[in-house]
């Protein structure tokens, strides 16, 4: 009878079990079982592995971090690929009403001095003075002027025999070279007199009833109480025109239709100002003007905003700005923050105390008057706008230190009395090292926390001050001075595409940073999450 071995008993379950633990890969191929000591028993997450972890079960955190994704695509992306510029202008033809020529009805007596005399504002006040109180002549500075009533408003005013002025409610209006003295003396003494003719040195000039001053077949000028006169030095009223407009102010149209020379209709509005009984002639022309507050179309999606710029683009050349400026202010706060907590928590005493005196200064400082009296120095001194944003950055960064200071400054002052700190001291590393090798990095999590809070707020107050007018300026644009192009209740109401898009994306923005920060401070700090 064969001796059984006491050994196989053992053997064979163990060797049952390797092959059992044996698993066929994908190839067919067997695999190497697992060790008792084979790490890959375990699955270890790194401490920064659970954060992440952490942090993306948390929906919001999330969702946070797809809105700031979108922000950041739309903003740094989209400029890329957008077809204009952000100070690109677009103009359209409008027809619009522009002042054309300004009517009086003459009721006031107008002078007209006779060549090499004057006949100044004192004498005019003398000679009106005797006027109403129907005297022959006046004194002014010991000189007697004598007073000759000519006809209907129409007064000569003259001394020892010289022709001074002539005073008349009517007026000679020139058709082409300048009318003489004379000639307007002796055609207003005709006209108001009327009579058809009327000599001149010996020639003679003709009258008719329309009050034209007739030099053989040539109009010279003519005769009316009506002064017509031009909005720009372009401007030239035919005697027609004037003629039609007067027709029109006396039946008291609104407007009116003339075709000029050139076969040209125009049209007219004809406007009464009863203060200073005037008429506003104003005339429809094609003017080449803004493409301001176009609604959306094909080819501006968001419309265009007062200046006739594409919405769209503004907005992702705005959001680059915001995003910008936000990140910079938070890294100036970060290292003017991280540098004075250390030194303040690591060294402790006056220095310490020094450098929290400082924090409780900066607190005191009225943050947003100091800057909107900074902006109104740098829109006095016409400050270049890239400047400007550059100090805007540094003021808003040197003005938010003090909190990330503050933090650093209290977690410091609980680490540094830890064991491994000893050691640092025990090896002999320099305070430098110990400080930002050692300590900060272990602020870190908490930094990062607050910096994605202060993101957020920093936005929403460099928005603030464009709004303002304080911040970014033109040809800049950020989401707040987008928003500043709501000045009126009229375009809040009416251009709903100029300001609904800007605030939707500060509001994602701001929302992202906020939910991605409580996410990270979940993350880091799971105890804190009720």
């Amino acid at each position: 009878m064969q001796k059984e071995n006491p050994n196989m008993h053992d053997i064979k379950p163990l060797e049952e079990d390797v092959q059992e633990s044996r698993m066929a890969d994908a190839n067919g191929q067997e695999k190497e079982p697992y060790s008792l000591n084979d790490d890959r028993r375990v699955k270890v997450l790194s401490p920064n592995a659970m954060v992440m972890q952490r942090f993306f079960r948390n929906r919001l955190a999330v969702l946070g971090l797809i809105m700031l994704l979108v922000m950041f695509v739309f903003s740094f992306i989209g400029g890329l690929i957008s077809p204009y510029g952000q100070d690109e202008q677009f103009y359209r033809y409008e027809d619009q009403m522009k002042e054309y020529v300004g009517v009086v009805r003459n009721n006031d007596f107008r002078y007209t001095s006779a060549e090499g005399q004057k006949f100044d504002t004192m004498m005019q006040a003398e000679f009106q003075l005797a006027v109403n109180e129907e005297r022959d002549n006046f004194e002014h500075k010991g000189t007697i002027y004598d007073v000759t009533k000519e006809g209907e408003d129409f007064y000569s005013i003259s001394t020892d025999g010289t022709m001074m002025a002539i005073a008349a409610k009517d007026i000679v209006n020139a058709e082409g070279a300048e009318v003489s003295f004379d000639v307007k003396y002796e055609a207003l003494k005709a006209y108001t007199n009327e009579e058809e003719s009327f000599t001149v040195n010996g020639k003679e000039y003709g009258l008719d009833e329309e009050g034209n001053i007739l030099d053989g077949e040539t109009v010279l000028g003519y005769v009316s109480r009506f002064v017509v006169s031009s909005a720009s030095a372009d401007v030239v009223p035919s005697r027609v025109f004037k003629e039609e407009l007067e027709i029109a102010i006396d039946n008291d149209e609104t407007e009116f239709m003339f075709t000029g020379e050139d076969g040209v209709e125009n049209s007219y509005q004809i406007s009464y100002d009863p203060t200073t009984l005037t008429w506003s002639v104003k005339q429809g022309k094609e003017t080449y003007v803004y493409d301001s507050y176009a609604s959306p179309n094909k080819a501006h999606w968001l419309g265009t905003d007062s200046n006739g710029m594409d919405m769209l683009t503004r907005l992702m050349y705005g959001g680059r700005v915001s995003l910008i400026i936000g990140f910079i202010v938070v890294i100036i706060e970060t290292v003017l923050g991280v540098i004075l907590g250390g030194l303040a928590g690591y060294f402790g005493k006056w220095v310490d105390m020094l450098i929290m005196r400082i924090v409780d200064i900066f607190y005191c400082i009225p943050s947003l008057p100091l800057i909107i009296i900074l902006g109104a120095a740098m829109d006095a001194a016409k400050v270049d706008p890239m400047i400007r944003m550059f100090y805007l950055m540094l003021i808003l960064g040197f003005l938010g230190w003090p909190a990330i200071a503050r933090l650093v400054r209290g977690q410091i002052l609980s680490l540094r009395e830890q064991e491994f700190m000893a050691a640092t001291e025990a090896c002999g590393i320099r305070v430098s090292r110990r400080i930002f090798k050692h300590l900060i990095p272990n602020v870190i999590p908490q930094l990062i926390v607050t910096c994605t809070m202060s993101l957020g707020s920093t936005i929403i107050m460099e928005a603030t001050l464009s709004f303002l007018g304080m911040g970014v300026k033109f040809p800049f644009a950020s989401w707040g001075n987008i928003i500043n192009d709501v000045n009126s209740a009229y375009v809040m109401t009416h251009y709903w595409f100029v300001w609904i898009p800007a605030g939707i994306c500060l509001l994602i923005a701001v929302l992202g940073f906020n939910f991605v920060g409580d996410g990270l401070r979940d993350a880091f700090d799971p105890k804190m999450k009720r």
